[in-house]
């Protein structure tokens, strides 16, 4: 027996109207709905899961997330392959969603954008633990490993380098 989690298994996030966020979810992330009831309703990507993010109605007047409070940054959801990241990309894009950031983690590559409560988000592909450039310390040296993750987003990761220096 363990006191360890076996995973995370659903965030719960308020939103100003859970019918609204409902469909973007669906439409953005391509998520399942498995139920709804009156202002909440329950989402999965992975089939097997009862509901990954439950959408809480909290009212239209509902303040929204702000930088630099304690809270949630943002959820990530795991995309399987790169190309699968690459489509989301582009689907951003077509559907005009204002993509934040793009960051290469160096075993990562991580999309970043708001849900239209300015809930923040990260659709992201990490590779096989196996081709890690190391197995500790991830974090620490920000340069190892990247370049590993070319796609449609190259050019904004230079305008994003570009506004640093």
């Amino acid at each position: 027996m363990s006191y360890k989690p076996k995973f995370l298994g659903h965030v719960n996030i308020y939103v100003r109207n859970a019918e609204q966020s409902q469909q973007w979810y669906s439409d953005i992330l391509g998520l399942h709905t498995y139920d709804r009831r009156p202002g909440a309703a329950f989402m999965s990507a992975d089939m097997e899961q009862s509901h990954e993010i439950a959408l809480v109605e909290v009212g239209q007047e509902a303040a929204g997330p702000h930088k630099g409070q304690v809270g949630l940054n943002h959820m990530a959801w795991s995309m399987d392959s790169l190309d699968d990241l690459k489509e989301i990309y582009q689907r951003l894009i077509d559907k005009n969603v204002p993509i934040a950031r793009v960051a290469d983690h160096g075993i990562s590559m991580g999309v970043y954008f708001h849900d239209p409560d300015g809930n923040g988000i990260e659709a992201y592909y990490e590779m096989p633990r196996s081709d890690w450039p190391q197995q500790e310390k991830l974090f620490s040296d920000p340069g190892i490993g990247t370049g590993r993750f070319p796609g449609p987003w190259d050019e904004r990761l230079a305008q994003q380098e570009a506004a640093v220096h």
